[in-house]
């Protein structure tokens, strides 16, 4: 019984001691990973800076595709509308003459 007092503790000590060394070494590959990590990050915000300027062009084309898309729209629709007042405007005029 004696000896296995004496033992439990040594073999906590050991244990503890592998631990703080597993966990070491783990903190050590996480701060690597974190690094590399953060490489990556920088270097998509460059790449990504670089293509704002396309985008603010594809923009700029898109939001003039519209505005010139919705002046054709009105005309032809504004066509379309005058097309259908004067054929109501002739058979108004037939059924009085």
């Amino acid at each position: 019984m004696i000896y296995l007092n004496d033992l439990f503790p040594v073999i906590l000590y050991i244990l503890l001691i592998i631990l703080v060394v597993v966990l070491i070494i783990f903190f050590i590959k996480m701060i690597s990973t974190l690094k590399k990590v953060d490489q990556v990050v920088e270097d998509v915000n460059q790449k990504v800076n670089k293509l704002n300027g396309l985008f603010n062009m594809v923009d700029m084309a898109a939001d003039t595709l519209s505005i010139m898309s919705d002046r054709i729209v009105s005309i032809i629709s504004n066509g379309v509308s005058k097309l259908f007042t004067k054929k109501s405007k002739k058979r108004e005029e037939d059924e009085d003459e």
